[in-house]
C-alpha cells in the first residue's frame, strides 16, 4: 500500500512541476501570454459562427454538447475553479488537476464533458507553453514514439469506455467517473491525512532515482531482451541502456488509459513509471515527457472527446487562464509556510474531492437505475458533498491569497528563506 501511495504522490508532484514550468513559459513570453488572453475571444467567435451555420455532427453539432451554450457567469466560474486548482498545484506541489473534474461536475457539467474539457485545457497549456527546444538533448525520441503507440491505444480504449457508458446512460457515465475518483482520491487523502496526523512527511514520495540505480521492477523490465530494443541514457551511463519496446508500449497503454478515463493528462503517471518502472534517468524522463504529453493530451482531447462534442471550450479557456495565475501565487506561498502545513492542506483538498464524488455517487447510481434512493435523499447528499467540497477548497484558496498578500513583500525583499516544501 505504501509503495502505491508513493507512486501516486510522485506522479502528482512530477505533473505539478510540469504545470509550473509551463505556466512560467507562457507568462514570461509576451506573445504566448497575449495568445492565452485572446483564446477565449477566439473561441467565443468560433462558437457564434457555429451557431450561425449548421455544424457537422462529427464535431458535435447539436447532437452532443458542442457548440456549448456559454455565459459570462460560466466563464467567471471556470476562472475561479482554475485559480483554485492552480494554487493547489503551485502551493502543495502536487497536481491540482484532481479537483478540476469533480469541481466541474459539481457545478452541473456532465462527467464525460468535464473529463474532455480538462484534457483540452491541458493540451492548450502544453502546446502554448512547451519548452521542448530547451531540452532536446535530453529527449529519447525512440522511447517517446514507442510510448505514444501505447498511450494513444490506451487513450482510445479509455475514451471508448467513457463514451460507451454515456451512450448507454449519462447517469451511469457520471457514476463510473465518480467511482474512479472516489477510489483514487480516497486512497490519497486518507493516507496523507494519516501521515499528517502523525506529523510525518513522505520524504520518499517525490524522490527520483539516481543515475546508475535501478529499482527491482526496472531491472526486470530491462532484462527482457525481446527485440526490437531501444537505446537511451547514453549521456548518463557509459554505453547507455537498452530496453525492449514491449514494456514501454504496455506502460504507455496504462498511462493513456488512466489519463483518458480521468482527464488528468498523460504526464500524470509518466514520470514515476519511467523512472521507477523502466529505469530511465530523470533527465531523459523530463525531456521525453515534454515531447509526449502534447501528443497524448492532444490526441485524447481532440480525437476521443472534442470530435464527439464533449469539450466545453469556454470553460477550458477559463481553466487555463485561472490556473496560470494560481500556480504562480501558490508557488510563492509555498516559500512562506512550513512543509507540514502544506502536507495537511494537500490531505484536506484531496479529501474534499473524495467527499464530493462519494456523496454524489448514490444519486448517479439511483438515476442510472442501479440503486433505489429517494429523490430528496439524493439531493441532500449531493448538497452536502457540494458544500464540503467548496468550503474546503474555498478556505484553502482564501488562506493562500492571505498568506501571499502578507508575505510576498518580505519574500521579494529576501527576508524569508525558501521553504523545503512544495515545488522547490
Amino acid at each position: 500500500m505504501r509503495s502505491v501511495f508513493n507512486w501516486l504522490m510522485a506522479a502528482q508532484r512530477a505533473h505539478a512541476r510540469w504545470e509550473y514550468d509551463v505556466s512560467k513559459v507562457i507568462l514570461a513570453r509576451r506573445k504566448k501570454l497575449l495568445l492565452a488572453l485572446l483564446l477565449p475571444v477566439l473561441f467565443a467567435i468560433g462558437l457564434e459562427c457555429a451557431y450561425a451555420f449548421e455544424v457537422p455532427h462529427i464535431i458535435g453539432g447539436k447532437h452532443a454538447y458542442a457548440p456549448s451554450f456559454a455565459t459570462m457567469e460560466m466563464f467567471i466560474a471556470s476562472l475561479a475553479i482554475g485559480l483554485c486548482a492552480g494554487m493547489i498545484t503551485g502551493c502543495i506541489g502536487a497536481g491540482g488537476g484532481f479537483i478540476l473534474t469533480p469541481a466541474l461536475m459539481s457545478v452541473g457539467v456532465k462527467g464525460i464533458m468535464s473529463v474532455g474539457t480538462d484534457m483540452f485545457h491541458i493540451f492548450a497549456k502544453a502546446i502554448m507553453g512547451t519548452t521542448l527546444h530547451r531540452k532536446m538533448g535530453n529527449v529519447s525520441v525512440g522511447l517517446a514514439l514507442v510510448f505514444v503507440i501505447g498511450s494513444i491505444t490506451g487513450a482510445t480504449v479509455g475514451g471508448m469506455i467513457n463514451r460507451g457508458f454515456y451512450e448507454k446512460n449519462p447517469a451511469l457515465s457520471d457514476a463510473f467517473i465518480s467511482s474512479v475518483y472516489v477510489i483514487i482520491l480516497g486512497f490519497l487523502s486518507f493516507y496523507t491525512l494519516y501521515d499528517f496526523m502523525r506529523a510525518r512527511q513522505n520524504a520518499g514520495a517525490g524522490a527520483t532515482a539516481q543515475a546508475g540505480e535501478l529499482t527491482r521492477l526496472a531491472r526486470a523490465a530491462q532484462s527482457l531482451k525481446a527485440p526490437p530494443m531501444i537505446g537511451f541514457d547514453q549521456h548518463v551511463v557509459p554505453g547507455g541502456r537498452r530496453i525492449s519496446v514491449y514494456p514501454v508500449i504496455v506502460a504507455g497503454f496504462f498511462i493513456g488509459f488512466i489519463a483518458s478515463i480521468m482527464g488528468v493528462g498523460g504526464g500524470f503517471l509518466f514520470f514515476p513509471t519511467f523512472v521507477y518502472g523502466l529505469g530511465v534517468s530523470t533527465l531523459t524522463t523530463v525531456g521525453t515527457d515534454l515531447f509526449q504529453i502534447t501528443i497524448t493530451a492532444g490526441y485524447t482531447s481532440i480525437v476521443q472527446y472534442a470530435l464527439y462534442g464533449f469539450v466545453f471550450y469556454t470553460l477550458a479557456m477559463g481553466l487555463l487562464l485561472g490556473s496560470l495565475v494560481g500556480i504562480q501565487i501558490g508557488a510563492i506561498t509555498t516559500k512562506l509556510v512550513r512543509p507540514i502545513v502544506i502536507t495537511g492542506f494537500y490531505g484536506l483538498t484531496t479529501f474534499a474531492g473524495f467527499m464530493n464524488r462519494a456523496f454524489a455517487l448514490p444519486g448517479s447510481l439511483s438515476k442510472a437505475g442501479y440503486v433505489s434512493l429517494a429523490s430528496s435523499t439524493a439531493k441532500t447528499l449531493d448538497l452536502v458533498g457540494l458544500l464540503v467540497f467548496f468550503a474546503i477548497v474555498g478556505a484553502f484558496g482564501l488562506w493562500v491569497l492571505i498568506s501571499f498578500i502578507r508575505g510576498v513583500g518580505r519574500y521579494r525583499a529576501g527576508e524569508i528563506p525558501v521553504s523545503a516544501g512544495g515545488l522547490h
